[in-house]
């Protein structure tokens, strides 16, 4: 049990929150491919109700030029075990950016090199730019900025083959791949195709593997082969700092 708001709460039964503790009120946003119509509001909220909302109602609808957008309010008496939920997520200290730099000094002596690029056809660098680039984002430099890291952006639609051979060429410690486009799963190609170019070309070992997205969780990176992932909320020193401890955990020097 859990005290939320004054009022016991059974983690084994948790549902959405709306005006009350467990009164399974929520919000449900959707488009339907048909015009904004009378019948399509209706439809939305039918669509809602075989979802299994009880009472729904639309309180918004937008037309998108022969598509409709549709804002659908509703209750639901489906409940989760919190109790039961485990999801794999990056652990260890996270260092400031002063104490990466010491751990670094102390623990390896060098310069550690980090490389990173968007690959494939991806051109969405936000992700990348915000953990490698000096500015960094919202207060959180990047790894530029880091004394004792070397970091090296590669930038957009980079081909994975290229951002090997830069790594091998420059001998990286740890290679950083961004993937923001997820339709139809593309970016599980492209993440495999990169462990598999890693693999293939026997470094897998000597080098730390990290990939990163909007939609990239650590429990996809692992299934795919990659030392971690870092999603939304994480910045450079996120990275850093597991950079610094996974070296130190295989022995790298």
């Amino acid at each position: 049990m859990a005290v939320i708001r004054g009022k016991q709460l059974d983690l084994t039964k948790v549902r959405p929150y709306g005006d009350s503790i467990n009164d399974g009120a929520l919000q449900l946003s959707f488009t339907l491919p048909i015009p904004l119509t009378p019948e399509a509001v209706e439809a939305a909220r039918q669509m809602a109700q075989k979802l299994g909302l009880r009472d729904p109602s639309v309180v918004h609808s937008q037309d998108l030029g022969g598509f409709s957008f549709f804002i659908v309010y509703g209750h639901t008496d489906r409940s989760v075990d919190m109790t039961q939920i485990q999801v794999p997520k990056v652990e260890g200290k996270v260092f400031s950016r002063p104490e990466a730099d010491q751990e670094i000094r102390r623990r390896f002596g060098r310069l550690l090199v980090v490389v990173g690029a968007c690959i494939g056809t991806d051109a969405h660098t936000v992700g990348i730019d915000a953990i490698m680039n000096m500015k960094g984002y919202k207060g959180h430099y990047g790894l530029e900025r880091y004394v004792m890291i070397d970091a090296r952006n590669l930038g957009a639609q980079v081909p994975p083959e290229a951002l090997l051979d830069y790594a091998i060429k420059h001998r990286a410690d740890a290679m950083l791949v961004s993937q923001v486009v997820t339709e139809k799963g593309f970016h599980r190609q492209n993440l495999s195709r990169m462990v598999e170019l890693v693999e293939a070309s026997g470094i897998r070992d000597h080098m730390i593997l990290i990939c990163g997205g909007p939609r990239i969780e650590h429990k996809l990176a692992l299934e795919l082969g990659y030392d971690a992932g870092f999603g939304r909320g994480t910045y450079a020193e996120h990275v850093a700092s597991f950079i610094i401890d996974k070296m130190t955990e295989r022995g790298l020097t």
